[in-house]
């Protein structure tokens, strides 16, 4: 066990009479999830076995019960949580090395052999546990990149001059020629050449709604191809795909961190070197003076025990461990004391759009009947969501899912007709409509109208691709003319603004928007957060790139998002929040925190709890300090008591302990509009 882990621790339409039911691979519309259980590591089960057989003791022992009821109970707490970083101290001294592992289970023997069992079972427990909890944080980094690996297909149908083969992705070569079926996974990077669909892309760039693909269109690998056939060039070999490169940048992203943990094991090295040196020393130069045998070694152990780093472990793990407890009553997850530690040193915050500052799906935010239709807005909606109630386009789902909120009817539709990118048709109570975008291949009276901006009766007005009022315009049309138009937008979370403002209040700096959507879309969100830095139409290497340069200027980043794409800079920032409902798997894995509600508002109370925690931290590290200072000179200029000696490294222990647990308080948790937090 290493010091820092004390410390830290084509396009193809369709014809039905009913309701068509797009059918999706499993594994096409979810990527498979592969987590290590806890259990499954060995050191989780040695761990968990030393507990018990402490917790079992404890009690027996504090009773005053036959040695013989609790000692056996030690004995397994010791065999069980040391033999393995026994182990790994032997062969590190085998190196030429001296690490903390050793000088704790020496430590440890040495309380036993002095007969303070209960201090070395204590001490045993502790490194057991860190352990375990160690193992699991690097078995669930590689269970995150294998899971995105799972994203690309294994498989991909190439065209060839005989016809079609499925071969694996992996064998692809730049300019082979891919047909992609409704419902896959694009298996390569690549250009459209013939065909028209819509691809979800929210893997890659965040973007909450699929994105028309038409020949000479980009599309990228373990991305999910719509309800249209395709046909692609591959214009990139597979292991330099997007996807791949995102696999590499969060590889890359965490080896970044090494150098702060070759600097830990320096200082563990030394300290370990040090105390063995004068534990040594305690013992061998009163016996070459003429002390006896059993006082020159009693004193060396009561050394061993009382600059032991346990009160150190305390100092730092209580407060930062009852802040995550804390962090997790109110709904964010914090996964480790490292982590909580890292969020109270952020000076810039660094927010996704998509599902992060936004809800990430769209809503029909206005409902415009056009002037002579014979519509209200109910009306409207209603035929609207009748004609696309077959349909699984999100935007198609969005519009069925206001009607029903609204308590409307929805009339069967008949002869229903999807064309991909485009919109649907459908024969409803006898009338022929039409929805769709204002490019979408309506009649030229009613295109021509919304190309000039038709007045709506309503005061809005319509263009080709743009949207005053900041969503996406979907036009309806009733036998060939005009009725109306929607609007619909992925809207802001309520608590966006609040959460901007928190974080800036914290920082000193306004954050900044990082996110793969459009420029326009970006600046409308910004604008209604009160965001000043805005950086658009970004893939996650260009995210990546961001957050490395606020860092290089010397700034410490917290990086907000939600998807696989935001993965790379979750793990190149120096503290990374991830959004939990809809937050992926990556995502979730790569961040040091989840706000399972999505309660934004959450992130800077959060951060406000780790910089308590902090300061706590730096509290017990000096009150700790100053007792291990006093009694190991105590120990070597006079002579201290065993039982005293225990008592005050006990004390000093529960001191810093009990000072750390305050955190668990509700008082603890502040918001924004709660008032400054109370000084700790």
């Amino acid at each position: 066990m290493s010091l820092h882990v004390f410390l830290y621790g084509a396009g193809v339409s369709s014809t039905l009479d009913s309701p068509p039911v797009l059918t999706l691979d499993a594994s096409a519309r979810t990527v498979p999830r592969r987590r290590t259980r806890f259990l499954a590591l060995p050191e989780a089960r040695w761990a968990l076995l030393a507990t018990a057989a402490f917790l079992s003791a404890l009690p027996l022992h504090f009773a005053d019960a036959p040695g013989w009821t609790y000692g056996p109970l030690y004995a397994i707490a010791y065999l069980a949580g040391g033999w393995e970083p026994a182990l790994e101290g032997l062969r590190a001294l085998r190196g030429k090395t001296l690490d903390v592992d050793l000088l704790m289970i020496v430590a440890a023997l040495g309380a036993a052999a002095i007969g303070q069992v209960l201090d070395g079972a204590l001490l045993i427990v502790i490194f057991a546990t860190s352990g375990a909890l160690e193992a699991l944080a690097t078995a669930r980094t590689a269970d995150s990149v294998r899971g995105l690996l799972d994203l690309a297909p294994a498989t991909a149908t190439r065209v060839t001059a005989d016809g079609e083969e499925s071969v694996p992705v992996n064998r692809l070569s730049v300019g082979d020629e891919l047909l992609i079926r409704p419902g896959e996974r694009i298996g390569a990077d690549g250009r459209v050449l013939d065909g028209t669909s819509e691809a979800d892309q929210a893997t890659i760039t965040g973007e909450p709604l699929p994105v028309l693909k038409t020949p000479g269109d980009e599309v990228f690998a373990g991305t999910l191809n719509g309800t249209g056939a395709l046909r692609v060039r591959v214009e990139r070999d597979p292991a330099d795909s997007v996807i791949a490169r995102i696999v590499t940048l969060v590889e890359e992203a965490s080896r970044t961190k090494a150098p702060t943990q070759l600097f830990i094991e320096k200082i563990e090295q030394r300290y370990a070197v040090g105390v063995v040196a004068a534990t040594l020393t305690v013992f061998a130069v009163p016996l070459a003076f003429g002390a006896d045998l059993t006082g020159a070694l009693l004193r060396a152990m009561t050394f061993m025990i009382v600059a032991s780093p346990c009160a150190v472990v305390l100092a730092t793990m209580p407060p930062l461990l009852s802040a995550i407890a804390t962090a997790g009553r109110h709904g964010v997850l914090v996964k480790s004391a490292l982590a909580m530690e890292r969020l109270g040193e952020i000076d810039t915050a660094a927010l996704d759009k998509t599902g992060t500052l936004t809800e990430g799906a769209p809503e029909v935010t206005a409902v415009h009947p056009a002037t002579g239709s014979g519509l209200d807005e109910a009306a409207l909606l209603a035929l609207a969501a009748s004609a696309e109630h077959p349909s699984e386009h999100p935007l198609a789902r969005a519009i069925v899912a206001a009607a029903r909120a609204r308590d409307l009817r929805l009339a069967p539709a008949r002869d229903f007709t999807a064309k991909p990118g485009h919109g649907v048709t459908a024969t409803v109570d006898g009338r022929f409509v039409t929805v769709g975008r204002p490019d979408s291949g309506l009649d030229a009276d009613a295109e021509a109208d919304a190309d000039a901006g038709t007045d709506t009766g309503t005061g809005a007005r319509m263009d080709r691709d743009t949207d005053v009022e900041g969503g996406t315009v979907v036009l309806v049309e009733r036998d060939g003319a005009l009725v109306g138009t929607l609007v619909l937008a992925d809207r802001p979370r309520a608590d966006a603004a609040e959460t901007a403002a928190g974080l800036t209040a914290l920082t000193g700096t306004s954050p900044v928007l990082l996110t793969g959507d459009n420029p326009r879309a970006a600046a409308q969100v910004a604008t209604a957060t009160g965001i000043t830095d805005v950086r658009a139409s970004l893939l996650p290497e260009d995210k990546v790139t961001a957050v490395r340069e606020l860092q290089r200027a010397g700034r410490k980043v917290l990086f907000v998002g939600d998807g696989v794409n935001d993965a790379p800079a979750l793990a190149a920032a120096h503290a990374g929040v991830a959004m939990g409902r809809a937050g992926s798997d990556l995502a979730l894995e790569t961040a040091d925190a989840v706000v399972v509600r999505d309660e934004l508002a959450a992130i800077p109370a959060v951060v406000r709890l780790s910089r308590a925690a902090r300061r706590l931290v730096v509290q017990n590290l000096l009150v700790a300090g100053t007792f291990i200072t006093v009694l190991v000179l105590w120990d070597l200029l006079g002579h201290l008591p065993l039982p005293l000696g225990v008592a005050g490294h006990e004390g000093s222990t529960v001191l810093v302990g009990l000072n750390g647990l305050r955190l668990l308080r509700e008082s603890a948790w502040r918001r924004p509009d709660e008032g400054r937090p109370r000084a700790l």
